[in-house]
């Protein structure tokens, strides 16, 4: 079904957002020629009505989000009305855990996003951006300049979305301060200096650069997770201080910055809760904040309340009152679980994200974003992600986490795939009740085949479930084998062919090193090895494929190094197996069976622990 809009009865405005998603919707969406028309009324903020005429589709609402999620309604045949409390609908991109997102693969997002009702985009951009006279700002990761965060505003603009930068002005400055250069402004290896001249000349050029790049009047400055705050050379130099004063004072002199340049500062909130009990705890309401450090909250300063973890709509409720309970009116973090992770977790997302947008709506909170993460590498086939974005924009305009039908037609519609493909595909991930540790899919990919220590940990707590992990492998290749293969598909297709053969080899090799048998042995290193070598191969191509589809290539060298080392460890295995050399690796891992006892997980990239 072709649709068609008269530009004759839509404003400039609406006319401009048209036009962009005509230009990628080609063959569902053109200016005054087509099957069915589009017919645009103005109607509440918040609300988003869409009745079937006998020429198309009646679209209304109050804002330019609205109309264009209403289109989307109309790609997939829907009518009726919705309602949201949330004027701001957004996602945090990160751009710093190595990927960068290419701007072409922006823009075509940016559309996407706005077919779901999504108004606002932040790029997570710790110091991938081009900082002027500031060489080593981003030095070889890929940052964006100038001119194309220029361009990637305007796009976003034309479809109702404010981007928004989203920096480090204070910790998780490693990548930066890994530099001699920086030397004058670092801390701890971590965290900036406070009270430094030259950390503020620093920090203004941020700031001005924002300013200038985007058309958006906020800047998230970040502030959180500075566990070491004052605990490193600061220490050495100045003496011992208390963190909050510290805290305050760093970021009343950032927050003037700010002003200076007409931007309004976000923060994530965590250290005010941190420093104010024992444990540095974030998520306890069994905090104190002294009132000297309330009343030092900056004027123009609007504070983030960050939680991708809490499953209890209670606990979202209080933390909420508590923030305004000192003058504070949160802008709220929620998250799109896609970290640590190869493909998109829709079962953790629920986990959060559902009682989340509950205590949100019962609290009359009405700004949320989805922060989407690449901890350990952005390795996540962030298509996969759609499936999220597509089910919590849902959620923010009403509709029911049951409702999968509805989800189904809206993403095939928007996205062209399969929903419940993609959130299948999520299982692909140990939960936390059946391992220790998160993000155990890259732990099994890149453990090494010698030491063996990922796959140990998973037996060490129970048995038989590297065997059932297999089995839903298996299970899940089999929903590929009808499905037509998007880029992202074809990649966590790859991988899943590795891990299917993974627990069951090792697992034979034990067995047959426990058993001395040498001819078996060799058959392991003639038959099965190549076939794991080979799976390893498909995987790694068809993920260089995937990142430089989506991405800069800056950063592909990290998870390319992780695979040319896992491949290199397979061959080492073989060799030592053809040509009978001792394997004391193997004799460690029995020993750690016989322990009897859980052991650790770990994930390495080379000798690094990651």
């Amino acid at each position: 079904m072709k649709f068609f809009w008269k530009a004759e009865r839509c404003g400039a405005e609406l006319n401009a957002a048209l036009r962009r998603v005509a230009e990628q919707c080609a063959d569902r969406l053109a200016e005054g020629r087509g099957e069915r028309e589009l017919e645009f009324r103005e109607g509440p903020s918040g609300v988003v009505k869409v009745t079937s005429t006998e020429s198309g589709f009646r679209i209304e609402s109050g804002t330019l989000s609205g109309l264009l999620r209403g289109v989307g309604q109309a790609f997939a045949g829907l009518e009726g009305e919705e309602n949201t409390p949330f004027r701001t609908l957004g996602i945090m991109l990160d751009c710093s855990r190595n990927k960068v997102f290419a701007p072409a693969y922006l823009r075509e997002l940016f559309v996407k996003l706005a077919l779901m009702g999504y108004n606002l985009v932040m790029l997570y951009t710790e110091d991938t951006y081009r900082l002027p006279e500031e060489p080593f700002f981003g030095y070889m990761r890929g940052a964006y300049t100038l001119e194309e965060l220029r361009g990637l505003d305007a796009s976003a603009r034309e479809l109702g979305i404010e981007l928004v930068g989203c920096v480090q002005t204070l910790g998780h400055c490693e990548q930066l301060l890994a530099y001699p250069e920086y030397g004058a402004v670092r801390d701890t290896p971590a965290v900036l200096m406070v009270d430094e001249p030259k950390t503020y000349e620093l920090i203004e050029k941020m700031i001005q650069f924002w300013s200038e790049a985007l058309t958006s009047r906020r800047l998230h400055i970040g502030m959180d997770e500075a566990h070491e705050l004052g605990r490193g050379r600061f220490l050495d130099r100045n003496g011992y201080q208390e963190a909050y004063p510290l805290f305050a004072r760093h970021l009343r002199r950032v927050a003037e910055l700010c002003a200076r340049y007409g931007v309004r500062p976000i923060i994530w909130d965590d250290m005010y809760f941190r420093l104010g009990n024992p444990d540095h705890e974030y998520y306890t309401l069994e905090t104190e904040i002294p009132a000297t450090v309330l009343a030092q909250i900056p004027e123009n300063l609007q504070l983030c309340y960050w939680d991708y973890y809490t499953a209890d709509a209670d606990f979202y409720r209080k933390f909420i009152d508590l923030h305004r309970s000192f003058g504070c009116n949160p802008i709220m973090g929620s998250g799109v679980w896609t970290w640590g992770r190869f493909w998109y977790d829709h079962r953790t997302t629920c986990r959060s994200a559902i009682p989340c947008l509950q205590a949100c709506r019962d609290r009359k909170l009405d700004e949320i974003f989805f922060t989407m993460w690449g901890d350990n590498g952005g390795y996540c086939a962030y298509d996969s992600a759609l499936a999220g974005l597509e089910f919590v924009s849902g959620l923010a305009y009403g509709h029911e986490a049951t409702e999968t039908d509805f989800f189904a037609d809206r993403f095939r519609a928007v996205c062209g795939a399969d929903f419940e493909l993609y959130t299948a595909l999520g299982e692909v991930a140990l939960n936390d009740e059946e391992a220790a540790s998160g993000g155990v899919t890259a732990h099994l990919l890149w453990d090494d085949p010698l030491l063996g220590i990922n796959y140990l940990s998973l037996r060490s707590r129970d048995e038989q479930l590297p065997e059932r992990y297999a089995a839903r492998l298996a299970a899940l290749a089999a929903k590929l084998e009808t499905a037509e293969l998007t880029p992202a598909l074809r990649e966590i297709r790859a991988l899943i062919r590795f891990l299917m053969l993974r627990p069951a080899f090792q697992r034979q090799l034990l067995q047959t090193f426990r058993d001395g048998d040498r001819e078996a042995l060799r058959t392991l290193a003639e038959r099965e090895l190549p076939e794991l070598e080979a799976a390893l191969d498909e995987f790694a191509a068809e993920f260089r494929a995937d990142w430089l589809r989506s991405a800069k290539p800056f950063g592909l060298e990290v998870i390319q190094r992780r695979n040319a080392g896992l491949r290199e460890r397979l061959l080492e295995l073989r060799r030592r197996l053809l040509h009978g050399e001792p394997l004391p690796e193997l004799e460690a891992q029995l020993t750690a069976l016989e322990l009897g006892v859980p052991t650790p997980s770990r994930m390495y990239s080379g000798s690094i622990l990651l």
